[in-house]
């Protein structure tokens, strides 16, 4: 420890040796030992800088002021009831479904009105149209022979 490590040290930390920095503390008390003259100016001044400032106190608000910030505080807005945006949830979801079951049966019977419209033929003339068959269709051609 040097002189001017110690005058850094207590000019940092005051003249309590409980605030100095634990891995120095040691070795400043031991220099402070071997050197009191030296070491007891330092910590005096010290001293009476720490008390000086430990009697020095924040002011506290005034009452008035204090009610004035609290007032003019934002308020936070309302929120809505989380049970109108379950409603309109509830309701939209349905909605898609039943959206989705209409155009379902429209396809679905335009489909079969498609297929079951009897065809315009010549007279005499068979229709084999595979693209009409179902599979409930018997099937026009027998394949058991190959």
């Amino acid at each position: 420890m040097t002189p001017d490590r110690f005058r850094t040290i207590v000019d940092a930390y005051g003249a309590d040796a409980r605030h100095w920095p634990a891995g120095e503390r040691a070795a400043a008390l031991a220099w402070a030992e071997t050197h009191r003259d030296e070491a007891h100016a330092l910590l005096l001044a010290s001293a009476q800088l720490d008390a000086w400032l430990a009697t020095d106190a924040p002011p506290q608000p005034d009452a008035a002021l204090t009610r004035r910030i609290i007032a003019s505080a934002p308020v936070p807005p309302r929120a809505r009831a989380p049970r109108a945006r379950v409603w309109w949830s509830g309701a939209a979801f349905i909605g898609a479904g039943l959206a989705g079951a209409l155009a379902g049966a429209f396809v679905v019977s335009f489909v079969l009105l498609a297929g079951s419209a009897p065809l315009r033929t010549t007279p005499g003339a068979t229709l084999d149209a595979p693209s009409l068959a179902t599979g409930f269709d018997g099937t026009t051609s027998d394949w058991s022979g190959e």
